[in-house]
């Protein structure tokens, strides 16, 4: 069995890996995300997902995959990671209720077997109900959106003010499933491999 490493302290993506049979050791990367000023949002993600996989990677004393990652939503051209605060949540929702964005998610998976690298990008469209203030404010007092890019958990109570997905639904928690699969063939391995 192949060792994994999530370089994450993302519950949503420990139990995504766990529900397909993963159960990684998690690392928290504590990377500044703040060090990294990059205008294109595809670029953004994946750059922020491959620095925090290096981070984790470099204090591994044996071989592992390291996965990395690192999620935005982008309304009408913004890009919205997780909220400063209460006000700052409400304030979103007010903005993205009966609106259409789109969740980027950032993979990078660091093979330290082979000594392989892959990083690669999922965007799912996201379309958000019209919700009321009231709702609003009874989601954000939850305090669920505080923790996530976008201000909304898709797995959670946020999952109520979401009409639609077109694309990858575990991306939108986090982590895409299929992406993951595929970079694993990508690598040689399948999925069973880290078991």
């Amino acid at each position: 069995m192949l060792q994994f490493v999530l370089a994450s302290a993302s519950p949503a993506r420990r139990q995504l890996l766990q529900s397909i049979g993963i159960n990684p050791l998690v690392y928290q990367s504590n990377f500044d995300e703040s060090s990294v000023a990059i205008a294109d949002h595809h670029e953004l993600v994946q750059t922020l997902a491959r620095c925090k996989a290096e981070v984790v990677a470099n204090q591994l004393a044996a071989p592992a995959l390291v996965l990395g990652c690192d999620s935005v939503l982008v309304l009408q051209g913004k890009i919205y990671g997780k909220p400063k605060d209460p006000a700052d949540a409400i304030a979103r929702w007010q903005s993205m209720r009966g609106q259409s964005g789109e969740l980027l998610t950032g993979h990078t998976l660091i093979d330290l077997y082979q000594n392989k690298t892959l990083v690669r990008l999922e965007i799912t469209q996201v379309d958000f109900a019209w919700i009321s203030d009231r709702q609003i404010a009874a989601y954000v007092a939850t305090g669920e959106p505080l923790n996530c890019a976008g201000a909304f958990a898709l797995d959670g109570r946020g999952g109520l003010f979401v009409d639609r997905i077109v694309g990858c639904p575990s991306n939108v928690i986090g982590l895409s499933l299929p992406l993951l699969r595929k970079m694993l063939t990508a690598l040689g391995y399948s999925p069973a491999d880290c078991w």
